[in-house]
């Protein structure tokens, strides 16, 4: 219920704004001006609720929109660290809420016995006892990262792992995750392409460092045995 009141909270402010901003829909180019023009308030608001609503059960992508209002030109604050910091804040926050909400209703679904079948499975054991070993490392990396689908995320529930953990691990990751895409976008997005090569080699290194991570984990646990 707090998830739904916050929501509806934001989209009444937002109602209360709009009709106050210059957006103007005459024109590509007009509207670009008019989103330049508009308040860091009326911004975040769309940023916040976006990446709220992005979710397991609606996987919106939020790379674009977290460079979108980190571009200079229409940055939140139209200097770069109060921007970066300002994204942050409100994108992990926000995306926080929205994969609380989406432990809520796994742990809701968990409820039914059809659903709470899996546990019983070999692949979901095996996956749980991956998951028991490092669940906050896990839970962080898998928000740090750009992946599609956060598996950590579903086990966590499943597992009943402790929400305050679970959502400062969310938000670490994720604070991360938007600063650097705001940063990188504020300061390469007039040199187009070499912002995206910048951010997909960062996701490309990040992923590495996971895979090492695995690596090393796995060889340390064989010859301590």
């Amino acid at each position: 219920m707090f998830y739904f009141a916050v929501l509806l909270a934001a989209g009444a402010a937002l109602a209360v704004l709009l009709p106050r901003e210059p957006i103007s829909l005459a024109g590509w180019g007009a509207f670009k001006d008019s989103v330049r023009l508009a308040s860091p308030a009326t911004k975040l608001l769309v940023f916040g609720i976006y990446m709220m609503i992005s979710c397991t059960f609606l996987p919106l992508n939020t790379s674009w929109i977290t460079a979108a209002v980190a571009m200079e030109q229409y940055a939140v604050t139209g200097e770069l660290w109060t921007t970066v910091l300002a994204v942050s804040v409100v994108g992990a926050a926000a995306s926080t809420m929205a994969n609380l909400n989406d432990y809520h209703v796994f742990t809701l679904l968990l409820r039914h016995h059809r659903v709470a079948r899996v546990r019983h499975l070999r692949m979901y054991k095996s996956a749980i006892r991956w998951f028991e070993r490092a669940p906050f490392a896990l839970t962080f990396i898998f928000n740090l990262l750009p992946i599609p689908v956060d598996v950590a995320r579903m086990l966590a529930a499943t597992h009943r792992y402790s929400r305050l953990l679970f959502a400062a691990a969310n938000f670490l990751g994720r604070f991360i995750r938007y600063g650097v895409i705001a940063y990188v976008t504020y300061r390469l997005a007039d040199k187009g392409y070499v912002a995206v090569i910048v951010l997909l080699a960062l996701a490309f290194v990040m992923a590495l460092g996971r895979l090492a991570m695995g690596v090393t984990r796995r060889t340390r646990n064989r010859t301590t045995q």
